[in-house]
């Protein structure tokens, strides 16, 4: 369907999504696609799509469900299916009030599983990479205190260029989910891995490239940090909730340890409702309560 690759590529261009939610969206939308072909005995046309109620939907949350997906899983197709609906709507080719009306499954509550002081310095130090080539070592270094030291996702880490981080700077512009953009601090340590990985890098990096680069030269990937994390974990006995995105956890959680208020944690992180960092609320008291349960002479 043309208009469904139309929709992919705006929300890549103009929302700046991540590759990760451009594949899960790309994805459950042509899963939907297939169940219709069943649903309706033959491939789904926009018309197809135009007459489509309530009960269609729920159907293939139905099916879903029994092919085993959990309650996260259908909430993203439909969130996804509702941005396709609401982009065919605009162009006037569909009404996306069927999908719109139908409840979006009750989400589990989770909590971050951020990694412990100790166990985050030791991730982004300089003696705990171990890639053999140093430039390397200095650039997963680099990539991994960004992450904890700034609380950056690692999409907004890898999209970084030379001129983000000019010399003397205590701030990093970042533009994140939304084309949103915000100020995070910069602190000297972080500056100092980016300059030691620029020193070492084997490649000349203009000032609008990306700042990051894999062996061959072209931009750094995130699969290669979440190899990298992966290797860590077993090297260094880390559970295996230490991923990339657990370093951004970790930064929240240890700001409000250490008596940060959520309205700044939150311009930080760039979350756009304080309920979205609240949950580090959850996370902090967790731990508090495992200290009191080993610690405390009548727990």
């Amino acid at each position: 369907m043309a208009e469904r690759a139309a929709w992919l590529e705006n929300l890549a261009r103009e929302r700046r999504l991540s590759e990760h939610t451009l594949d899960a969206y790309e994805r459950d939308t042509r899963q939907f696609l297939t169940f219709l072909t069943g649903h309706l005995a033959g491939p789904a046309t926009l018309r197809d799509i135009r007459e489509l109620r309530p009960a269609d939907f729920r159907a293939f949350l139905a099916a879903r469900r029994k092919q085993g997906s959990g309650a996260r899983s259908l909430g993203r197709n439909l969130a996804g299916l509702r941005s396709l609906l609401r982009h065919l709507e605009k162009k006037g080719l569909v009404n996306a009030a069927g999908a719109a009306a139908v409840r979006s499954p009750k989400q589990p509550k989770s909590l971050p599983k951020p990694l412990s002081d100790t166990q985050a310095i030791t991730v982004v130090s300089d003696e705990a990479q171990l890639h053999d080539e140093p430039w390397i070592a200095a650039r997963d270094a680099a990539v991994m205190t960004l992450l904890y030291g700034c609380g950056l996702r690692i999409s907004e880490a890898l999209d970084l260029t030379p001129a983000d981080l000019q010399k003397g700077a205590t701030t990093l512009r970042i533009t994140g989910k939304g084309n949103k953009t915000r100020l995070v601090p910069l602190l000297s340590v972080v500056f100092d891995a980016v300059e030691k990985y620029r020193a070492l890098c084997p490649y000349h990096l203009e000032s609008g490239e990306p700042l990051f680069r894999g062996a061959r030269g072209g931009k750094l990937q995130a699969a290669i940090i979440q190899r990298t994390m992966q290797k860590m974990r077993s090297a260094f006995g880390l559970p295996e909730t230490a991923t990339p995105h657990a370093l951004r956890h970790s930064f929240a959680t240890h700001l409000l340890a250490g008596g940060g208020d959520l309205r700044t944690i939150q311009e930080l992180l760039g979350h756009a409702s304080l309920s979205t960092t609240q949950v580090y609320t959850g996370v902090d008291a967790s731990r508090l309560l495992e200290v009191y349960d080993r610690a405390h002479p009548r727990a």
